[in-house]
């Protein structure tokens, strides 16, 4: 007779106590809200934010209906985002993209807006989020994918703590063809 595994994460776990505000130094990671529209349509004005998080530019309504997309995934338990500040001054994006918490494993994903890049914002953001969601939310595996032409998401899963697993041949597509894609992991 086979006995079913327990869930590494309660059912609950994100929903019931909402999502917190996290801190990495001066460094505020805090919930994306309906203010932060402007910031959102910025962010996706820049060509390597569009190449790399494989959207377009947005208006001012898709925008909007991604932040509801990023907030609902809390709810729904799937997901995860935050706004990355710095006295206020929103700085970019980090999350979990995908979030199974039966399985204990979530996958890493972030944007920086080009004027707060080659700062350690991101590594340092990242840092924080996986602290967060393997020490307070409980899961056991955190994962970051990115293109093997992005170096620069190399380096921060390197500096963020993340061990180079290997190489998913052709594994996404973006605007410019497939990209092989470089697996990092980080286990609790």
């Amino acid at each position: 007779m086979l006995t079913p595994i327990s869930p590494v994460v309660a059912v609950g776990a994100m929903r019931t106590t909402g999502q917190p505000r996290l801190h990495a130094g001066e460094l505020v990671l805090r919930p994306w809200n309906a203010d932060d529209v402007a910031v959102v349509v910025e962010a996706f004005r820049d060509p390597a934010i569009q190449l790399w998080n494989l959207e377009g530019e947005l208006g001012e309504d898709q925008a909007a209906r991604l932040i509801g997309v990023w907030q609902a995934r809390w709810r729904l338990e799937t997901g995860a985002s935050w706004a990355v500040t710095e006295q206020g001054v929103v700085l970019g994006r980090v999350g979990l993209r995908t979030v199974d918490l039966a399985l204990g494993i979530g996958e890493v994903a972030y944007w920086t807006l080009p004027a707060a890049r080659r700062r350690g914002v991101t590594a340092r953001a990242v840092s924080e989020l996986a602290r967060w969601a393997l020490d307070d939310l409980g899961l056991h595996r955190l994962e970051l994918r990115h293109s093997m032409a992005n170096v620069a998401s190399c380096r921060v899963a390197g500096r963020a703590g993340f061990t180079a697993e290997g190489v998913l041949r052709s594994a996404l597509l973006h605007a410019d063809g497939w990209h092989d894609m470089h697996i990092h992991g980080l286990v609790r």
